[in-house]
Parts: C-alpha cells; sequence; structure tokens
C-alpha cells in the first residue's frame, strides 16, 4: 500500500526482517490470486456483509492478551500523509475507510454495508452501516466521509498520494490544485449515504478506496487539536490509540464499538526503541520476528527447538528495483540503461549470494499479482551485448561520472549491490560512486527529481491491480515517476486500460506496456521476495500475513 520505501536492497539482503518488523510477514498459506472481481464490472455487489456486532458479541468473547513486537518508528499517524509501511500497518488497525480487503484480498464492506454502481460504471452510490462509530462514539456519517476526501485532497494538507488516489474522482484535482473549494465529485445524499462521481469508468476505483488516503477522519478531533491530533486520533478501526513514546513504544488497544465486532486482543505492543530481533524473541520480549540469514540454518535445523516455531509463508507482493534519471546523463541515452541492465547477472547474485532467498526479476509485476506475465521479454544478463551498447552509446568515449544514491548513514550498502557494482566495473568498465544520505533527505531529493542513480528503494502494492506497479510508477504524469520515464505508447496503454472494464484486455493492455516498460530500462528490476521464513510464539493464534498491508490483527488471540 504506498510508496514502498521499506523493501531496500538491504533489507532484501537481511531476508526483508525490517520489513517483516513493519508490514508483519507475509501469507502463511498461499493467497488466492485476486480474481477480476477487484477490478469491478457495472453491478458489482459486496462480499456479503458479516454478523453484526450484537451477533458476535452472542457467539465470541475476546480472549484478551498482549501481542508483542518490533517496530520501526512511523513517519505519521496520519492516514492522508501516509507513504511507508511503518505508518500503514498501525493506520490501518486505528482508521478505516468504506471499503477493505479482508485477508484473502477479497474486496469486503467496510463503514459502507453496501454500495451501487451505476450502468456507465461512473456513480458508487454508498451506503454506511447505521451502527459505524468512531472511537468516542458519534456516528459516521456521509458527512463525515465527503469531509475526509476533501481534508486529503487539500492542497494544505499536503498529502503526497492524494493526486494518485483521488485523481478518478470529479473535482478531486482542481480541489488539490486550489481551484476549488470543494470535491463535487463527493455528494452527501443523506445521513448515511455518500456519492461518488468519476471522470469515467475505472475498474480499479473500489480497490483504491481501500488504501488510508482515503479514510474516514474526524473533523472535530482535527480542528481542536490541530498538528497534535494523531496523538489522540479518533479513529474508527478494531483498535484505539492507548499510547505513543516516540522511540520508545506505540500501544493499541480494543476498540469495543467497533462495527464489526470487537478485537480478541486486549492491546499490541509495537516496540519502536529497537534492539535484536531474534534475541528479543528467545527471550520471550516478542512474539514474531523475522530471520535473517544468519539465524536461517539454525532455525531450519529440525533438531532446534524453534524449528517448531519456523513459520514460511508466500512472497510479498513487491519488487526491489534500481532506478536511473532518464532526464541526467549518462542515463538520457537508453543504451546506456540498456547495458548496465544486461550486464547484472541476477541469477548468479541471487544463487550465491542471496542463497535463493529472493527470485530474480525480469519483469515489474511480481509472481501472482493480477496480470503477472510469467515470461516477460526481460533484459536477461549477457555481457557481450552489454558491452556492445555502451560501444553504440552517444557516451562510448566520454562517460560521465556516476553517482548512486542511496539511503542510510554508513555501513554496507548490502552485499548484492556490491556485487553489482562490482559487475559493473568488470563488464563495462564503469566506475560508481556511492552516496549514502540520511532516509527523509533520500526521499526529499527522489521527489525532486535529484537523484542521477538511486537503489535502497523498492515498492509493495497498495491494492491488488496492476495499475498500482505500472500506472504508478511509470505514467509520464505521475508524481510517483522518480525516473522521469516517458513513452508516450505506454501512456497511451496505460491510460486505456484504466477504462477499459473487461479483465482479459485491460490484463493484455498492462502486459503490452510492462513489455515496453522493461526495454526502455528506465529502472532495473532486481528481486521479487522470496519465500517469507519468521518465527511465530506457538500460543499466538489467528495471525494471517498477507502479501499487502491489511486490517488483520482483530482476530488473533493469545492462547496461554
Amino acid at each position: 500500500m504506498t510508496r514502498r520505501y521499506g523493501s531496500t536492497l538491504a533489507l532484501f539482503l537481511l531476508l526483508l526482517t525490517a520489513v517483516l518488523a513493519a508490514c508483519g510477514p507475509k501469507g502463511t498459506a498461499p493467497v488466492a490470486t485476486p480474481t477480476p472481481t477487484l477490478a469491478p464490472a457495472p453491478g458489482l455487489t459486496p462480499t456479503a456483509p458479516g454478523p453484526t456486532p450484537t451477533e458476535i458479541a452472542a457467539t465470541t468473547t475476546p480472549t484478551g492478551g498482549v501481542f508483542r513486537r518490533l517496530w520501526d518508528e512511523p513517519p505519521t499517524l496520519d492516514p492522508h500523509l501516509t507513504t511507508d509501511t511503518a505508518s500503514a500497518g498501525i493506520i490501518v488497525e486505528v482508521f478505516s475507510g468504506l471499503v477493505a480487503l479482508d485477508t484473502d484480498l477479497n474486496l469486503v464492506p467496510e463503514l459502507a454495508e453496501r454500495w451501487e454502481v451505476s450502468q456507465d460504471s461512473t456513480v458508487y452510490t454508498f451506503y454506511l452501516r447505521p451502527d459505524a462509530k468512531f472511537h468516542s462514539g458519534r456516528s459516521v456519517t456521509a458527512g463525515d466521509v465527503k469531509y475526509s476526501i476533501e481534508r486529503a485532497a487539500d492542497p494544505k494538507t499536503l498529502s503526497p498520494v492524494a493526486d494518485i488516489y483521488l485523481a478518478d474522482i470529479v473535482g478531486a484535482l482542481d480541489k488539490l490544485n486550489g481551484r476549488a473549494s470543494e470535491v463535487r465529485g463527493v455528494q452527501v445524499i443523506d445521513q448515511h449515504t455518500v456519492q461518488f462521481t468519476l471522470d469515467s469508468p475505472k475498474a480499479y476505483f473500489l480497490a483504491k478506496l481501500t488504501y488510508p488516503t482515503a479514510y474516514v477522519v474526524d473533523r472535530e478531533n482535527i480542528e481542536k487539536d490541530g498538528t497534535r491530533w494523531t496523538q489522540r486520533p479518533n479513529g474508527t478501526g478494531a483498535f484505539k490509540l492507548k499510547e505513543y513514546k516516540v522511540g520508545e513504544r506505540i500501544i493499541l488497544e480494543r476498540n469495543p464499538l467497533y462495527y464489526r465486532g470487537p478485537a480478541k486482543l486486549d492491546q499490541v505492543v509495537f516496540i519502536l526503541s529497537g534492539g535484536s530481533a531474534m534475541a528479543m524473541y528467545e527471550n520471550n520480549e516478542i512474539d514474531i520476528t523475522g530471520v535473517g540469514l544468519a539465524d536461517l540454518e539454525r532455525v531450519r535445523n529440525p533438531q532446534s527447538p524453534l524449528n517448531k516455531e519456523l513459520v514460511v509463508s508466500p512472497p510479498g507482493f513487491e519488487v526491489a528495483y534500481i532506478g536511473f534519471n532518464v532526464k541526467q546523463p549518462p542515463f538520457d541515452d537508453a543504451k546506456v540503461r540498456q547495458a548496465m541492465t544486461y550486464a547484472i547477472n541476477k541469477d548468479l547474485i541471487a544463487k550465491q549470494v542471496l542463497a535463493d532467498l529472493v527470485v530474480p526479476a525480469y519483469g515489474i509485476l511480481p509472481p501472482g499479482f493480477p496480470g503477472f506475465n510469467p515470461a516477460p521479454q526481460g533484459l536477461h544478463f549477457d555481457a557481450d551485448k552489454a558491452t556492445q551498447l555502451l560501444a553504440e552509446s552517444k557516451y562510448a568515449q566520454d562517460f560521465p561520472r556516476v553517482v548512486l544514491t542511496v539511503p542510510g548513514t554508513g555501513g554496507s550498502v548490502g552485499l548484492d549491490l556490491e556485487a553489482i557494482l562490482e559487475t559493473w566495473r568488470q563488464v563495462l568498465g564503469i566506475q560508481v560512486e556511492i552516496q549514502q544520505v540520511e532516509f527523509a533527505t533520500f526521499l526529499q531529493d527522489l521527489n525532486a527529481h535529484k537523484l542521477q542513480l538511486f537503489a535502497g528503494l523498492g515498492w509493495q502494492a497498495d491494492y491488488p491491480d496492476p495499475s498500482n506497479f505500472l500506472d504508478v510508477l511509470f505514467h509520464s504524469n505521475n508524481s510517483l515517476n522518480h525516473t522521469d520515464y516517458h513513452n508516450e505508447e505506454v501512456d497511451r496503454l496505460l491510460e486505456q486500460a484504466r477504462t477499459e472494464t473487461q479483465w482479459e484486455a485491460r490484463a493484455a493492455l498492462y502486459q503490452q506496456a510492462e513489455g515496453l516498460i522493461i526495454q526502455d530500462a528506465s529502472v532495473v528490476p532486481l528481486w521479487f521476495g522470496g519465500e517469507q521464513v519468521f518465527l511465530l510464539k506457538p500460543y499466538v493464534k489467528g495471525y494471517r500475513p498477507t502479501p499487502l498491508i491489511v486490517p488483520k490483527l482483530k482476530d488473533v488471540y493469545l492462547a496461554k
């Protein structure tokens, strides 16, 4: 969900241990691949609403307990500002939107108990649950939904992604660009009915609404507490924020008013103070942890007591990559980009450096993701072709200085990246300098398109639709197109796919666009995550890792 800067090259080296801490391990059982139901055709109706809170209370008693885990400091707890996994993993438990994805990645009702779609697929009418309440006990109204969308689209809010997730709504861009005081495509019909009008049919619109940019917030909470409102957020999710001590911990507690029934856990504690995850797990200080390379052989040993707590789950929907700024020399020449891509032996690095714990990526869409092409025409290792392309480039005789920027404050950049740099030196004679910058500065420079060559970057899907990778990262008008990539044919295909209502036709358009993107080589897709390996205490029940960040702690409980 979101910009996924948690999946850096170094983190991939550690089996995404940091991502596991921030996002949670992904999938204990094979996750059903989303079908075109997530790309809704006219007349789509939601999955049948679950039992009411009263019905749940009659059959389910929260078992209590405190679930503890290591976590990264979240940059924000404001749903409309989040662009990272550490923030989103908490926000999805404290807030909610009209619709959500469940742990099987099915689209399900959330604040809206049902909705209707017009025949032309441009008008969505949502009917709110009459029992939906904020943590304070106040009922959620259609006015709250309209306020929340307009706040996210308000230029004063400074949402980094409102233009991406809300632009399909009529008037959202006018509001975002300061040309309107409201989003005219969001209309309050009555207290419990709100209507969205789109600029054209968009098959992925409902899936986009599952992202926190469209979550509902409390206007009174924000206006009363100002910039400090997220210290006491009045959300609508299954958990309330009980305590937040920066650099120490975040504690969530059960929301007894949650409209889909109360959570089973008493509390969830996110430890922000750092430490050795494995040591903390073995000392019973946390209940879940990822497993790094250094401990992998030990925990896989059947004789190890930890082996019984080992969980292997399917990969997440994410890709790690290196980006070229196509407007800066020498990467304004496609032959240079292609040469540097052909020079990387991903299969060898994955096997000998990363112990086959990642999958070499020759496309953009991850395995199992809607629209995935199992045989993309990727740029596979070919040293002869790499040297030929470089010799044919306009920089063959005068190659400029190249600086690779990665986030960090010192130390190793990762064995895989070191192997790639050495390959470029040996195969192409290109010496690349490394520049490490503090993470916030890295993001600022990335968004300002200042970086010539960058790594330490990955993208994890926010919703299960190809648009979330291809359109978001590669359409020339998209703010997250950090490479300044521009291909008119790619733009045309992506724009056509936006309004295509038949899944097969949409998938074909995305695969055509992906093929062109790969050949243009504005990025080097490196790795898809392999199987995720983590440890989970045997008394933790109901925990279902997922390949996307979705609300999932409500049904967790401790059987101690």
